[in-house]
């Protein structure tokens, strides 16, 4: 019976032996597995391989792959100032009401010129938004189109939008000439001069002339006068020389661009939030201006038979009569 006891005894010695050599390898494997990162980590920096870093290239750390996805980023324009002006951005021009000729009670043609350097009309020489930047921009990138202002015998007066030019001959026109001289290829001597188109100056431009009809409409008993052409004025140069007058370059159709001026701000003086476009200034008639020219039997213009201060006094002679035109339509 003792012997049965003692190797009972054994047995039960070499079991919980056992047991204990598994639970320390145990924990011995689990120390070894969690030490292998710590290790890693405890370096400076261990270089991160990428999957493409498998040609001998030297290993990218993870500061620099930071800022190369920064790099690679969009630039995105901060907004300059706090609101956009999406109504100028998005306007929409408001179209004429509709006129049938049977409704045209009376009819006037006037052109009128106005001076970028009269204090009313600043806002169209400011370096922000000039108005014959503006055209010019439009012209180039076949927004709109110019017309030749050359008379010809079906245009007498170049005014008619009857001959198109390109947007390289319209700059062309706006451009001084410049004479520049010809020499001989073989002997350097001087065989001559030709005229080149100069550089563009938008401050040269100081003046512009509308063609208008002033239109009364019995239907709906107005009167009132609608825009069909804007021309630039320049007086020319060649060869230095300045020419004595005031001619147009081209011709623009006012209908056409209505929709580009009604995107572009006419820039105020008193208050940046206004949210007026050369489209309102022109249909609001926010410009001063004087008559030079109004439609008469002989075609003649008020300079051909007005000089000096008389000219000024035709011009607003010819402004109130038609003011007393409307006003004698009515009695009170």
């Amino acid at each position: 019976m003792k012997k049965i006891i003692v190797v009972a005894l054994c047995f039960l010695c070499v079991g919980v032996f056992a047991q204990k050599k598994r639970t320390t390898t145990r924990k011995r494997t689990t120390t070894t597995r969690t030490a292998a990162p710590a290790r890693r980590n405890a370096g400076s920096k261990v270089p991160v391989v990428s999957p493409s870093n498998t040609m001998g290239t030297a290993p990218v750390s993870a500061d620099t792959s930071v800022k190369r996805n920064a790099s690679a980023r969009p630039f995105e324009r901060p907004l300059d100032g706090y609101y956009k002006k999406n109504d100028l951005i998005n306007a929409k021009v408001t179209p004429y009401a509709y006129l049938r000729e049977a409704d045209v009670m009376f009819a006037k043609r006037v052109w009128r010129e106005l001076d970028t350097r009269e204090k009313m009309n600043h806002y169209m020489a400011s370096p922000k938004s000039q108005l014959i930047t503006i055209l010019v921009e439009a012209i180039a990138n076949g927004e709109l189109t110019a017309y030749d202002p050359t008379p010809s015998k079906e245009d007498p007066n170049g005014d008619m939008f009857t001959k198109p030019l390109t947007p390289g001959q319209a700059k062309n026109r706006l451009a001084d000439s410049v004479a520049t001289d010809q020499f001989d290829k073989n002997t350097g001597d001087k065989i001559g001069s030709k005229l080149v188109a100069g550089e563009f100056n938008p401050d040269s431009i100081v003046k512009f002339r509308i063609k208008e009809d002033w239109v009364f409409d019995k239907q709906r008993s107005i009167f009132e006068p609608r825009i069909i052409g804007i021309a630039p004025l320049m007086k020319p140069k060649v060869a230095g020389v300045e020419a004595a007058d005031y001619i147009p370059v081209f011709w623009v159709y006012f209908p056409e661009a209505r929709q580009v001026l009604a995107t572009k701000e006419a820039i105020s003086s008193r208050n940046d939030a206004t949210g007026l476009s050369y489209d309102d200034a022109f249909m609001k008639r926010l410009f001063a201006s004087y008559v030079v020219k109004v439609s008469n039997e002989k075609d003649e213009r008020i300079k051909d038979y007005a000089q000096g201060i008389d000219r000024l006094y035709e011009s607003d002679r010819v402004k109130k009569s038609l003011q007393d035109y409307e006003l004698g339509l009515w009695q009170y």
